[in-house]
């Protein structure tokens, strides 16, 4: 497996790195820009079989900033909360105009969490329209 880790921040970046290179990973690769830049370029845009991602954002914002980065025919990942099937009924249209399909909500108990938790899978069925990911900041502040 390959792995391309993605980080904004820098000091977190290099953490990742560090690791990286303590564990002697070898198929690991770190980032460190942000995913709505990355979804634009195209050495990252549609090249990877899964994209996955905690509690980024609320689900139609981090699709916008998944889905450009997963080949057609791969799929995204994303943990949610207690909130996962609203964000996943929310993210209908997002995932429409980007070009993946909702395939599961399935519900998670994580031991000592009392709250429960969702993996939300989506595949990408479609190409991504190239408008999107949109600038950095736009999909937070206006989500699909």
């Amino acid at each position: 497996m390959q792995l391309t880790l993605v980080e904004s921040v820098g000091k977190k970046a290099e953490f990742c790195r560090h690791v990286v290179n303590i564990l002697d990973l070898k198929r690991v690769q770190v980032v460190q820009d942000r995913a709505e830049s990355l979804g634009q370029n195209p050495s990252y845009r549609e090249q990877y079989d899964w994209a996955v991602a905690r509690a980024v954002a609320i689900l139609p914002v981090l699709a916008e900033y998944l889905l450009p980065l997963v080949r057609v025919g791969g799929s995204m990942l994303a943990m949610k909360g207690e909130s996962g099937p609203v964000e996943a009924h929310s993210a209908e249209r997002a995932l429409r105009v980007l070009g993946g399909h909702l395939r599961q909500l399935l519900p998670v108990a994580l031991p000592g969490v009392a709250e429960e938790r969702y993996l939300v899978m989506i595949d990408k069925v479609a190409a991504t329209p190239k408008g999107y990911p949109r600038k950095v900041g736009v999909p937070a502040r206006r989500p699909l």
